[in-house]
């Protein structure tokens, strides 16, 4: 595969990830409210997926490493592969009650991302279940600050 759909493809599988999930927990633990998070999520999905690109679209550019045609093949795969992952975390959300749609999304995203640190670390001919451990320890990072920050927010300023 070449490098610039490798950029795209690894940002966008890991950024589609983390970023829909995270929004996704906040949402939940603020809302419970599933249209919420499906708006949210779509929300995110869109404009996430033009901003991450538009952000390698320019890291690649001011690289002065890349050719255009490679610039536009790691934007564009990014853009596609962060934009069709995050809106696969609505499905749940469209089949499941919001309690377990969640517990349904924090499944999908410890197999997403634990399936492509494991592939990753393959391709790097290293031990994959550091790589697996190490992305899901941050994943849960990313998960537990998400869903505690809104709590924290409506004991403050007292949300209804």
């Amino acid at each position: 595969m070449k490098r610039s759909y490798k950029t795209g493809l690894g940002f966008g599988i890991t950024s589609g990830i983390i970023t829909p999930l995270g929004l996704t927990v906040g949402l939940y633990s603020s809302t419970y409210n599933s249209c919420i998070i499906i708006a949210g999520i779509i929300t995110i999905a869109i404009t996430d997926a033009f901003s991450d690109a538009l952000g390698i679209h320019v890291s690649k550019e001011a690289s002065n490493e890349y050719s255009p045609i490679e610039i536009w093949e790691a934007t564009l795969s990014t853009f596609i592969t962060k934009f069709f992952v995050g809106l696969t975390f609505i499905i749940p959300f469209l089949l499941f009650c919001v309690q377990t749609a969640m517990i349904v999304s924090i499944l999908w995203a410890i197999f997403l991302l634990g399936s492509f640190s494991f592939y990753i670390a393959l391709t790097r001919n290293e031990w994959p279940w550091q790589a697996v451990c190490e992305h899901l320890f941050i994943g849960t990072i990313v998960v537990s600050i998400t869903y505690y920050v809104p709590q924290i927010i409506q004991q403050i300023f007292v949300c209804n």
